[in-house]
């Protein structure tokens, strides 16, 4: 894939840490323009403080919103839209639906949303329909969805969508990820072929972050622990998803899920229509869109 690397502006959640914040330091290093989003003001403001003082050219700023919460991404998307104004941005270029969080314990936002299916799902979905009309302003815009191979094997209960009834916190996680994946088939389908936006869903593959670790379980996180050494870099699984940020030639493809830069194929279920239909259906009442 060829890079098209003419000045651009990117939106990346999760930017102040791990995979978020290696894949915004890589646009900053080809001189692009990034807005990062993160929870923590402290860390958003250091990380802003940082990247100012190493890379002068491309723009860099950073929003704070907690994205378990609706009421904080719809507030985000306006700053991002009047950011793009400041920046006389004719659009937004590129999307990276990043953050995310693993819970051992069942926990409800204080919308009453089960937390992982809020942030993993819930929050790339409003965000992306939220910034479609800047996007859309775009010639040649991306919707990353950050995904995981643990999405194989798994399977939607319809039932009970977040596990509210019986809480597994690993099959709690990899639903999340194949609803990623459902997701961005979904909105490709509906964009349709002449959408100057493209969506694609990322497996960065074992990465090594404190994902797994932020937990008040002593067990997760001893297991986390030992896990994450076998991981790669975050800078080196960057790399993968900055190429389909960057690349000139992918959009005319069919394949909506990659890792490392390369397309594989998804879990069979998330490929099926109708549950890509449904699930959308169901995420547009859970957000009001």
């Amino acid at each position: 894939m060829t890079e098209n690397c003419e000045k651009k502006t990117f939106v990346i959640t999760g930017a102040t840490s791990g995979i978020g914040l290696a894949i915004l330091e890589g646009l900053l290093e080809k001189e692009l323009n990034v807005i990062g989003i993160g929870r923590s003001p402290e860390r958003c403001t250091q990380q802003l403080e940082r990247l100012r003082e190493i890379y002068s050219q491309g723009k860099v700023a950073y929003i704070v919103a907690d994205l378990s919460l609706q009421a904080d991404i719809r507030q985000a998307a306006g700053e991002i839209k009047n950011m793009l104004k400041e920046w006389e941005a004719v659009g937004l270029d590129g999307l990276v639906n990043n953050a995310g969080t693993f819970t051992f314990w069942q926990t409800l936002t204080p919308e009453g949303f089960e937390t992982q299916w809020a942030v993993n799902h819930l929050a790339p979905f409003l965000l992306t329909n939220l910034l479609l009309p800047a996007l859309n302003k775009s010639a040649d815009a991306r919707v990353i969805t950050i995904s995981s191979g643990s999405h194989y094997g798994a399977k939607l209960n319809w039932s009970d969508i977040q596990q509210l009834g019986r809480y597994n916190p690993l099959k709690a996680y990899k639903n999340t990820k194949l609803a990623n994946v459902l997701f961005t088939a979904e909105l490709n389908r509906r964009l349709g072929h002449d959408s100057p936006i493209r969506g694609a869903a990322a497996d960065p593959g074992l990465v090594n972050t404190n994902i797994g670790g932020k937990t008040e379980s002593r067990l997760a996180k001893r297991i986390w622990a030992c896990r994450r050494k076998s991981g790669l870099p975050a800078a080196q699984a960057a790399v993968g998803i900055i190429k389909l940020l960057l690349a000139s030639n992918w959009k005319t493809k069919n394949e909506i899920y990659w890792k490392h830069g390369k397309p594989k194929k998804p879990n069979p279920f998330a490929l099926d229509q109708n549950h890509g239909w449904r699930l959308w259906e169901i995420s547009a009442r859970m957000t009001g869109i």
